[in-house]
């Protein structure tokens, strides 16, 4: 069989250009066709290769799979590549398929759930059903095993004597394997006793059963105490189950309670059976065993406190001399669900819940949380209920529970809302406001508190207080910026008991004059007076009169005060408007003389150039300069300025610069490329020519004069 090894189009190229093979080729070829015929087998070599370079690129193999390791039924994700573009795929666990599909691309995204396999190492394989290609990881099954005791649904629970199934699934283990025996240790003694059927795997190394205890399991095993069984499984506790001597461990009021207790043979047969709630005996109740089991009921009385009970076999059997009979069992009461409200319908935190047991005479309090809620316990019965908030009672109701109840408990607690607002009747936000009071509280017994309640108002300038004391007066004091500015307005007497009570607290009016002047301390006449309130909202804004003054009445606040004209800002202040005030502004930058010197390159004064001065947010000035090269721009705005000089009949400046301009100022801009000349205004670089040709030309004449005279000279000699 012949074996062709593909080069790469580097190489063949190379080669063909080589001079040795190159005229080896081209001796191979006809005359006229050979150039044309090694240009297409230069280029068909190069398709070829590109061809074979890009198939190699995509192989097949498994990039990643997760997890790698897991129990039977574990999900492994994959993710792979596939010599074929869109190809059929198999994904084979050892010698099993679990999954086949087209693969995208060249790209297989998959996930599968482990098959029942041993424990240990298994191949997981993924095949390029077109190319015959696969490649191969490993996934490490572990072992997984549950035992799980079937007992009724809680509170139902099995008593003494009684049988237990416990369900036993093992997955993931060794193959054809024996495992050692379950077993069960019994509450006392550490005793235990061996199942008598053992666990053998499959080859999968699955075992699934159910074995019963003590029926099936070693002699002498059973369930004659109370207390917690525990499962075993190579000497490790994997799970338990308990035995009692009731047959549920909740019950409610006239539930029958049925006791039974095994293993009381002569001379035990005559027992006591005593219920206790605490330390305090609630019944005790004289029984015999038959056949050695004693079976009795006791209802749960009318009256029991909601509570946990103990339930004590005397005197325990000889066989029972390690352990006592002896169980607890609750009576938790039925899950009461109160919702404290106030008059406007509205739930209340924090509520004190008494709820007086007819019955049982006895109270159970509970307090609502921040939903309004409490969750008191409540048996059968009736109910006489109190609701205090901060000691004070504040609703009263009875009602009568049956089972799981939802109610609604009403308070007498008021809410209120205080507006905010100013002489415009514009809405205050963000004024601080408490309530202060006396009370009395009745809660074991009267006593005189003080109370504060307090808050902020909304962007709409109002304050809702949820559940206030009613018949209370209250003392409210307003402020902003710590400020109380309510005085003789601050009195709420006697707060009705209502769903809403509104009260209104006026905000005062404060006079703000203002007095603007510039550098010179000069009126500014028509300038811009802005006063904005800090916390936003408030606006006040007039222009000033002829003698350069405001009056603004601007609510009781803290307000930045800015002076403006043509929207520039010409100065800014802040001021507490906590009481009239009379302000001046100076404006440093309002009103500057600027004075600008336009010279020559030798400094000599240049008139009649044109200087312009140009302001953002105020267009430009512009004037000629006078005979000593000066201007003065005057009632100038400061701040940053642009200076630009142009030369008589020129459209481009000379010269140009920015400067920060904040008090009044003289600036001179030297021209280098002029220079005055008996009036006139020459360009520098002109001058300096005409001087070079004057001065040439007189060393001209010089030299010539001197050579003439020298000749002269010269023949008058000889």
């Amino acid at each position: 069989m012949v074996k062709f090894k593909m080069l790469p189009v580097v190489e063949v190229v190379t080669i063909l250009s080589t001079k040795r093979e190159g005229k080896h080729l081209m001796k191979l070829m006809p005359r006229k066709i050979k150039p044309l015929t090694f240009l297409l087998l230069t280029l068909t070599l190069a398709v070829t290769s590109l061809s074979l370079l890009t198939q190699a690129n995509a192989e097949t193999k498994i990039i990643t799979i997760t997890p790698q390791e897991g129990n039977v039924g574990t999900t492994l994700q994959l993710t792979a590549n596939i010599s074929t573009t869109d190809g059929q795929y198999r994904i084979m666990f050892d010698e099993n398929e679990v999954l086949s599909g087209n693969a995208t691309g060249n790209n297989v995204t998959a996930s599968f759930s482990i098959p029942y396999a041993p424990e240990g190492a298994h191949n997981v394989t993924i095949m390029d059903m077109t190319k015959a290609e696969n490649d191969t990881k490993t996934f490490t099954v572990l072992t997984s095993y549950s035992f799980i005791p079937i007992t009724p649904e809680s509170p139902t629970q099995v008593q003494e004597g009684g049988n237990v199934t416990i369900s036993i699934n093992l997955t993931g283990g060794t193959s054809n394997y024996i495992y050692p025996n379950v077993m069960v240790q019994i509450p006392y003694g550490n005793q235990t006793y061996e199942a008598s059927r053992n666990i053998t795997t499959t080859s999968t190394g699955d075992f699934y059963d159910n074995l019963t205890y003590p029926n099936e399991f070693s002699s002498g095993a059973n369930t004659n105490f109370t207390g917690e069984y525990r499962v075993l499984f190579n000497a490790t506790v994997v799970n338990q189950f308990f035995i009692g001597l009731t047959n549920s461990s909740k019950y409610h009021r006239s539930d029958l309670v049925n006791i039974k207790a095994v293993d009381y043979y002569p001379p035990n047969d005559n027992v006591t059976l005593t219920v206790k709630f605490g330390d305090k005996t609630v019944d005790s109740i004289n029984s015999n065993a038959t056949d050695g089991v004693i079976n009795a009921n006791w209802p749960i009385p009318l009256n029991a406190t909601v509570g946990t009970y103990t339930l004590i076999v005397t005197p325990v059997p000889t066989s029972k001399q390690q352990a006592n009979d002896t169980q607890t069992f609750d009576v938790p009461g039925f899950k009461t669900e109160i919702f404290t409200r106030n008059i406007a319908n509205k739930t209340v935190p924090n509520i004190l819940v008494k709820a007086y047991d007819i019955s049982a005479n006895t109270y159970y309090d509970t307090t609502s949380g921040a939903d309004g809620t409490a969750f008191p316990m409540l048996d059968m019965g009736n109910y006489s209920c109190e609701a205090f908030y901060k000691d004070v009672r504040v609703g009263e109701m009875n009602f009568t529970i049956t089972k799981e109840e939802e109610i609604n408990f009403t308070c007498q607690l008021t809410t209120i809302n205080i507006n905010v607002i100013d002489s415009q009747n514009v809405n205050i936000p963000k004024v601080s406001i408490s309530l202060s009071y006396n009370y009395t509280k009745n809660l074991g017994g009267k006593e005189n508190r003080t109370g504060i309640d307090y808050g902020e108002t909304d962007i709409a300038g109002i304050l809702q207080l949820h559940s206030l004391l009613p018949n209370v007066t209250y003392m409210i004091n307003a402020s902003r910026y710590g400020q109380v500015f309510n005085q003789g307005n601050d009195t709420l007497d006697n707060l009705p008991p209502m769903p809403y009570f509104d009260a209104t607290i006026f905000c005062p009016t404060r006079i703000l004059q203002v007095k603007v002047m510039d550098a010179q301390n000069q009126s500014i006449v028509n300038v811009n007076v802005e006063a904005q309130e800090l916390m936003g909202g408030l606006h006040y804004s007039k222009p000033t009169d002829i003698n350069g003054a405001v009056v603004l009445d601007c609510t009781f606040g803290r307000y930045f005060v800015k002076v403006y004209t043509s929207e520039i800002l010409l100065n800014e202040t802040t001021v507490d408007l906590f009481q009239d005030q009379n302000i001046s502004i100076i404006c440093k930058r309002y009103g500057l003389n600027v004075s600008i010197k336009v010279v020559d390159y030798f400094g000599q004064p240049i008139s009649n150039a044109n200087v312009t001065l140009e302001r953002e947010g105020l267009g430009f000035q512009s004037t000629l300069t006078q005979a000593d090269g000066t201007v003065t721009f005057s009632n100038v705005i400061g701040g940053n300025l642009r200076i630009a000089v142009y030369s008589p009949s020129q459209t481009q400046p000379c010269v140009s610069n920015t400067f920060i301009i904040e008090n009044s100022a003289s600036i001179q801009f030297k021209i280098d490329k002029y220079v005055v000349l008996a009036g006139l205004l020459i360009e520098t670089s002109q001058l300096a020519t005409t001087v070079i040709i004057v001065l040439t030309v007189i060393l001209i004449v010089s030299m010539e004069v001197y050579r003439r005279k020298r000749f002269t000279q010269k023949k008058s000699s000889e």
